[in-house]
């Protein structure tokens, strides 16, 4: 009986020792494959009309990624050509004096304006609503408020114009003309680039790795709608122990092991710096001790020809 238990513990503890022998070692040459990564947002609200990509696409800089409805641009681009006509008018009466005629442009430009004004405190009304619903960034709503205060600036403007058209136009009223229309022609500039923001372009070659929101859905200023790794960005992070740091240095050449491929390929150390205190390597290797500091290698491949075989958050190991 107590030979044939003995039998037992002796095949228990073999399978036990095979087991821990085909475990891969826990080893400081471990490291990871990473991509630039790049986060691609837009700086104004809208609804997405139309996404011309899809996840796991390859696109190049300048591509189209995204068309988003923006109809506010619309009407700003609207109140802006308003806004040079009737500049405009004003500085040819006050560069040519009054007559019948300019007059009559004139009250024409002042109803133009008042109708513009009552555009604007439409548009305001929208954005403080947008504004409140955390839907606008201060700045946009700003922006909203300033072209209110410059419609009834203008507004104003005209009416006083309109009382002193009788007179000749003084220096100064020449100056204040000039500087409507080129206040007006500031503000239409704004309006072309924001229409531009419709477009959410490439910045870089790139593939697109996540794609937040449908088209349909409400995109919000700032919040990052596509998520994507930069082409020929490879490198790869090793986490080394404070015991083992003091073999490696900036501008050291590594040779490195694919260990499914066994391909190797020469890279080189561009950058060493220390991890925070809460990244403690012993939650994945418990054989470096709790009390070493820990810090993290950036090695990138110097073999660009092998940059293809390489895939994110694949293992590739350091050649000792």
């Amino acid at each position: 009986m107590n030979t044939l238990r003995n039998i037992l513990i002796i095949g228990i503890a073999s399978i036990s020792l095979s087991a821990c022998g085909n475990r891969e070692p826990i080893t400081a040459y471990r490291g990871k494959v990473k991509f630039e990564t790049i986060s691609i947002s837009s700086k104004l609200a809208g609804r997405i009309s139309k996404i011309y990509v899809e996840e796991g696409m390859e696109v190049k800089k300048g591509d189209t990624l995204a068309f988003i409805d923006i109809p506010e641009v619309n009407a700003k681009m609207t109140q802006a050509d308003g806004a040079i006509k009737a500049a405009k008018g004003q500085l040819d009466m006050a560069s040519n004096g009054a007559t019948k005629d300019q007059l009559n442009q004139i009250d024409g430009q002042l109803n133009s304006a008042k109708a513009q004004l009552d555009f604007a405190k439409e548009s305001f009304n929208r954005m403080q609503a947008m504004y409140k619903d955390s839907l606008i960034s201060q700045q946009q709503f700003d922006e909203v408020k300033m072209k209110l205060s410059m419609a009834k600036a203008q507004v104003a403007a005209l009416e006083a114009k309109r009382t002193e058209s009788t007179n000749g136009a003084r220096v100064e009223q020449l100056a204040q003309a000039k500087g409507q229309l080129d206040r007006a022609v500031g503000a239409k500039e704004e309006v072309v680039s924001a229409a531009n923001e419709k477009y959410i372009i490439a910045p870089a070659d790139m593939s697109i790795e996540t794609i937040s929101l449908k088209e349909g859905e409400l995109l919000s200023p700032g919040f990052t709608l596509f998520n994507g790794y930069k082409k020929n960005s490879v490198y790869i992070r090793f986490t080394v122990p404070e015991s083992k740091i003091y073999n490696f240095k900036v501008g050291k050449q590594l040779t490195l092991i694919n260990p499914h491929t066994k391909e190797e390929f020469s890279a080189k150390i561009v950058a060493i710096k220390q991890l925070a205190q809460y990244a403690d390597i012993t939650s994945t290797a418990p054989l470096y001790e709790l009390s070493e500091s820990i810090y993290e290698l950036k090695v990138v491949p110097t073999s660009s020809s092998n940059n293809q075989l390489l895939y994110a958050n694949a293992t590739i190991l350091i050649k000792e």
